[in-house]
């Protein structure tokens, strides 16, 4: 279903307009889409509650129990390796990542929190699917459970909402197809 429109912006020069672009945006309707979360088991009193967030967005925009798969790793490090692996099977529209790494007194948080993220950018564009980045990065164990639902706010509830609205968008542009370069070919 493309939910596409068109916008009329009112870039004026002379009194004549412009440009009209088309608009695409994607739904948060998660009926007839597959999500695989990933979670890790490092911090597992707050990944857990990571993932009941993203299962709840999934559930209020309309997924089913059966449109839903966690895999679980040790840690945030192996999360792109995991999600990599998941995403290549094609059986999934969008993967989430959940994970908390907490600071502590080495250098330890840098590497894997960079590496997380690093590696889970680089899973999404080497497959062509959303791999969606829900790792709460954290000073103290009070901000991480400020950001895993304990006081407000969810970075898996978060998380989850992007994949069904970034796994539309990306089912539009497949739809409507490639370039008029493309197409003359």
């Amino acid at each position: 279903m493309c939910r596409s429109y068109t916008v009329v912006w009112s870039f004026q020069r002379l009194g004549r307009i412009i440009l009209e672009p088309k608009i695409h945006s994607g739904s948060l309707k998660a009926d007839g889409l597959r999500f695989a979360i990933v979670e890790s088991r490092w911090n597992e009193l707050l990944t857990t509650k990571l993932t009941a967030g993203a299962v709840d967005a999934l559930s209020r925009l309309g997924s089913r129990n059966e449109d839903i798969e966690v895999f679980k790793v040790p840690g945030s490090f192996e999360l792109p390796l995991a999600a990599k692996r998941i995403a290549e099977t094609g059986r999934f529209d969008a993967v989430i990542c959940v994970g908390v790494v907490i600071r502590g007194e080495t250098p330890h948080f840098e590497y894997v929190a960079g590496e997380a993220a690093s590696g889970i950018t680089q899973a999404a564009l080497s497959t062509n699917v959303p791999v969606l980045f829900g790792i709460v990065t954290a000073d103290t164990v009070e901000q991480a459970m400020n950001r895993c639902g304990i006081k407000s706010g969810n970075k898996g509830f978060e998380a989850a909402m992007s994949a069904v609205e970034i796994a539309s968008l990306l089912g539009q542009i497949v739809e409507e197809g490639g370039t008029a370069a493309g197409r003359a070919g």
